[in-house]
């Protein structure tokens, strides 16, 4: 006969001490005692650890980005989705993600690169489109800096190998090196993918009493805490934080991409949205048949869900 698990210690009150093991600066933690009138327990403050950080609110850059034109007779979709749609006539639509992944991949160059290609890919095929190429800028310190050629060897590997497996190309990139990023290197990657305007999905649109379907690749150690590092500062002793790089796997996702792809033919999705960090429960679908997904949840009409 299994016992009932021992949750007290998830339930029990945390300080700010804690709060800043995971990212959460002294004001921000206040703010938390303000809004429950309590101390968080350790989910509460797993969940806001994650929201809150650079990686998944921009808090810091949301007002620069603000100052970008998002709107024209052209856009179909700007900022709140998975990924920007463009109107390129013919019934047409470009569909676009772009990404950093600069911390993780100065930490674990190969996979932390490989999972940047990964993630933007997933958020472009989400919204219905086919991946058709992939683009790179990156920035690297100095070259005779003694992390400079390794730095380079794993982040190229990591672009290459990833699109390598799933079948995208990469058709453009530029490289820059400079004292600047000796530290600090920038991993920017950018996916496009091809889609008909009548085909595009969202991840609004969920609604009560649907079912949902959650699939992906297998859940592992790696990864975890993987938003709030991304989020951090550099500092001595990185090395150390290589488990919270997530470990890619393209073959996965490229079984992923066909599979959600045949199955926005069908009327069965309502809305479909990336699930990439643990935060926060995905979105309700709508009828019930609909779906998710890498993972990604899947809201349908089906009468039943399950995990896949």
């Amino acid at each position: 006969m299994s016992q009932t698990p021992d949750l007290s210690p998830l339930l029990a009150p945390q300080d700010a001490k804690a709060g800043a093991e995971h990212g959460i600066n002294a004001a921000e933690f206040q703010i938390i005692l303000d809004r429950l009138g309590r101390q968080p327990n350790l989910v509460e403050l797993g969940v806001f650890s994650v929201m809150w950080s650079e990686h998944c609110s921009y808090k810091s850059t949301r007002r620069h980005l603000g100052k970008f034109p998002t709107k024209n007779d052209r856009v179909i979709q700007g900022p709140g989705e998975n990924a920007g749609v463009i109107d390129i006539g013919d019934g047409q639509a470009c569909i676009f993600k772009m990404e950093s992944h600069n911390h993780p991949s100065y930490i674990e160059p190969y996979q932390g690169a490989a999972t940047g290609v990964g993630g933007i890919l997933r958020d472009v095929f989400t919204m219905g489109a086919r991946p058709i190429a992939l683009v790179n800028a990156l920035r690297f310190g100095e070259p005779d800096h003694p992390k400079t050629r390794s730095l380079v060897a794993g982040v190229v590997g990591g672009i290459a190998g990833y699109g390598n497996c799933v079948g995208v190309p990469t058709v453009a990139g530029e490289t820059q090196f400079h004292k600047g990023y000796n530290g600090n290197i920038l991993v920017n990657a950018m996916a496009v993918g091809l889609a008909d305007q009548d085909k595009i999905f969202y991840s609004r649109g969920a609604e009560p009493g649907l079912a949902i379907f959650y699939v992906g690749s297998k859940t592992g150690r790696d990864g975890i805490h993987g938003a709030t590092m991304a989020s951090a500062e550099f500092s001595e002793g990185d090395e150390e934080k290589r488990p919270t790089v997530q470990v890619g796997d393209p073959f996965t996702e490229k079984l992923l991409i066909e599979a959600c792809l045949e199955l926005m033919q069908t009327d069965a999705i309502q809305s479909i949205q990336t699930w990439a960090r643990p935060a926060s429960p995905p979105p309700r679908s709508r009828s019930p048949t609909r779906a998710a997904s890498a993972s990604r949840w899947i809201s349908t009409r089906c009468p039943s869900a399950k995990t896949v």
